[in-house]
């Protein structure tokens, strides 16, 4: 296959719906950990059976099963809802279906949870907003049945048999105890190159503002562990597919050869997904053949597989970028923990406030010298602040200071759509004039972290 028909597909994949005239739509995503309160495993049974409430009570309709034909995804047809599990049936993921105004999905949002909430308490369960299970460790680790979240697993579990010069941290099964809360904008092609870099930017401020994701007892040197996760996983096999732009890129030229930069790592044949060391997609349609393996249901084992690339493989190449172009023409701002239900919106309001104001975002940062021209990335500036302590060569007060203008501006943007929306960023102004974040409480309050999971799981 010729080199240029890739490089020609990628471009179509995702630069080109970048020109496509859109309506400025907004898509959320998040994820909630469900708890045992007696400190015990969530059975699965019950999950099921608040699913099926779920769908009773909404006129939800089957979109996936499992491999024992229980429901894993459901989705609204009018609205475009989608109740669904990530990974495991310990993490319950709502994707809103996209609206123009943040108010509607916040107030389909709170129904939902509500519903939810009631139903796992009948079970002594619940929901919380933290960005870590806190209660992983008494919950089944095991992914969901079903090809894909199985495939994942190994694919994570992998990283025992690769001899490279790369840190691999132990915690393979992260996906079934961690949440996030994702937003997904529309971005216009002019615009693709300034978003990128003004939110690259971004990072370090978000991470001391947002961090939520604690490793109670273990790793409490890091505030926001969930960059770990990835980065040190076999997900971070090639940088280029995780995180941060060390690079930012600077034309959208060099942002499509930072696409074909990335790697494949798993396709689908006759129904079975295939996992196989991560390759780059230019080097993988180079290949005749590729050796991977798959999970045989009847034999219940691994098995090695041989196929050849196809075109249509494009399809499955992924990347979690913090700043992730899809195919949609959206971007997809995917470094922010699971917040506090109270503030279930506060994320997608920051980015959409701020996407209305990029340019401004863009100047600010690029004139800023309270984290920037210290002789540190972005990139490093991140790793950084996602720890617990405050780096010792930024002012506390002044970079403070730089996040409330940062907020200033987004509510601006939020104020200019007309919607009301600026209110959903109260609780940022709280965090910033209290100098602290999520993590920060959870970590002075560990000691009774009962009372933590259940005020992080309030909505008021």
């Amino acid at each position: 296959m010729e080199r240029q028909q890739i490089k020609d597909r990628l471009y179509e994949k995702y630069i080109a719906p970048t020109k496509k005239s859109r309506e400025g739509y907004i898509g959320v995503e998040i994820e909630i950990p469900i708890l045992n309160l007696k400190k015990k495993p969530v059975e699965f049974a019950n999950v099921h059976r608040v699913t099926a409430a779920f769908m009773e009570e909404f006129g939800f309709e089957t979109e996936k099963t499992d491999d024992d034909g229980n429901i894993c995804a459901a989705i609204h047809a009018a609205t475009g809802d989608i109740l669904s599990y990530d990974c495991s049936y310990n993490n319950l993921e709502l994707s809103m279906g996209k609206e123009k105004n943040l108010f509607r999905i916040k107030e389909r949002f709170e129904r939902y949870y509500t519903f939810l909430k009631n139903q796992w308490e009948k079970y002594d369960y619940t929901m919380t907003g933290m960005g870590v299970n806190p209660y992983r460790n008494y919950n089944y680790s095991e992914p969901i049945p079903n090809g894909r979240y199985r495939m994942l697993f190994h694919h994570l579990k992998s990283c025992q048999n690769y001899r490279i010069n790369k840190y691999f941290h132990f915690y393979t099964d992260y996906g079934l105890f961690s949440s996030a809360s994702q937003v997904q904008l529309d971005v216009d092609y002019e615009e693709l190159i300034p978003t990128i870099r003004a939110f690259s930017k971004l990072e370090p401020i978000k991470a001391m503002l947002f961090s939520n994701s604690v490793l109670l007892g273990e790793r409490e040197d890091l505030q926001c562990a969930r960059d770990m996760f990835w980065e040190d996983s076999t997900h971070g096999i090639n940088p280029h597919n995780i995180g941060m732009f060390e690079k930012i890129p600077k034309t959208v030229e060099e942002l499509q050869d930072y696409i074909e930069s990335t790697s494949i790592y798993c396709v689908e044949r006759e129904e079975k997904y295939i996992n196989f060391e991560p390759i780059p997609i230019l080097d993988y349609f180079d290949r005749d053949e590729i050796s991977g393996e798959y999970y045989d249901i009847q034999k219940k084992s691994y098995q090695t597989i041989v196929f050849q690339p196809e075109i249509g493989d494009l399809e499955y190449l992924r990347t979690f970028k913090f700043e992730d172009l899809t195919f949609r023409g959206t971007i997809e701002f995917r470094s922010v923990c699971c917040q506090p239900m109270s503030d279930s919106m506060l994320v997608a309001a920051f980015h959409l406030g701020l996407k209305e104001k990029v340019r401004e975002l863009d100047e600010i940062l690029a004139r800023d010298t309270v984290l920037y021209g210290r002789g540190y990335t972005a990139s490093e500036l991140r790793k950084l602040f996602c720890r617990t302590q405050f780096p010792s060569f930024v002012d506390k007060n002044d970079c403070y200071q730089l996040a409330k203008q940062i907020a200033d501006l987004s509510s601006e943007g939020l104020r200019m759509r007309g919607y009301g929306e600026e209110s959903l960023l109260l609780p940022l102004y709280d965090r910033i004039e209290a100098q602290t974040n999520p993590a920060q409480y959870l970590l002075k309050n560990k000691d009774d972290i009962e009372k933590v999971i259940l005020e992080f799981g309030k909505l008021v």
